[in-house]
């Protein structure tokens, strides 16, 4: 089908963005790299008044080192994010993560702060960015804010962005030397995930010094896997210590029923790829 008429506007800086979405009102829309929008506009499921491209911002693809911080901007490709050297050295899980998104095709296209902003369930960023402690650069009429991870998603499709507000830039804490493997159950290849786990591991000596846990699908929202988390720490990094973590996945989850997987198969599942993850991050 073809999408119902809008004004489209191509901003080349941020602030040019936020003036032009106070301009346009509450029916515009941002354009990240459209791969959830487009869609959407084609079946008329969305009939906006303007659309925003945020593609001629240069600021907001870049990858950079900042003090224990990599700051990734909004509009980097899923496909860079994957195969920058800083992401995969000082934040290996976020670049496993991306690895598994979609298809290439869409990782080309598709950027790190449209899905986050999208905040699908089900996508495969949002686990992670959650276990990793990201904060979220979020820019408006008013200025520039900043905010955790553990609030940024709110509710299903909902994130803390408000109205008038884009946001600019992902920053993730250093993991240097942390073990790291996310685990992705789906139907079929280029699927969404039905459950899957994101898993980064401190391992020292033998033991695990420090875990961080999240869990995709398994809620409205991401979800932090704090029982598993507790469970690992001060243990060995051995198969019994995993599969004995494993069982406190689905602790704070609410798992959806739909046509892919019913809430107490996606229970399962979580455990068991939990369980995977941890293991195959211990190597």
């Amino acid at each position: 089908m073809i999408p119902a008429k809008f004004d489209y506007v191509r901003p080349s800086s941020v602030d040019e963005a936020v003036a032009a979405l106070r301009d346009a009102g509450e029916d515009a829309k941002i354009l990240a790299g459209g791969q959830s929008l487009l869609p959407v506009l084609r079946l008329r499921l969305a009939a906006p008044s303007t659309i925003i491209d945020l593609g001629g911002i240069a600021d907001l693809r870049r990858i950079a080192e900042d003090g224990d911080r990599i700051a990734i901007g909004a509009m980097v490709p899923h496909h860079d994010v994957m195969r920058d050297d800083l992401v995969k050295q000082h934040v290996s899980l976020l670049s496993q993560a991306t690895a598994t998104v979609a298809d290439p095709q869409v990782r080309h296209r598709g950027t790190l702060g449209g899905a986050l902003a999208h905040a699908d369930p089900a996508g495969d960023l949002g686990a992670v960015a959650l276990a990793l402690d990201a904060e979220f650069v979020i820019a408006g009429a008013s200025g520039t804010r900043t905010v955790g991870a553990s609030e940024f998603f709110v509710d299903y499709f909902t994130t803390a962005i408000g109205e008038g507000e884009i946001l600019t830039q992902v920053r993730f804490p250093k993991y240097t030397g942390w073990a790291s493997h996310y685990e992705k159950f789906n139907r079929t290849a280029q699927a969404w995930s039905m459950c899957a786990v994101a898993v980064a591991l401190r391992i020292d000596g033998g033991s695990i010094a420090e875990a961080r846990v999240g869990l995709t699908n398994m809620g409205t929202t991401p979800i932090r896997a704090s029982g598993v988390e507790a469970a690992l720490v001060g243990q060995q990094a051995n198969e019994d210590s995993a599969r004995a973590a494993a069982e406190h996945a689905t602790e704070g989850t609410a798992a959806p029923s739909d046509a892919d997987a019913a809430a107490d198969y996606r229970e399962h599942l979580a455990r068991v790829l939990t369980g995977r993850a941890v293991l195959a991050a211990a190597g």
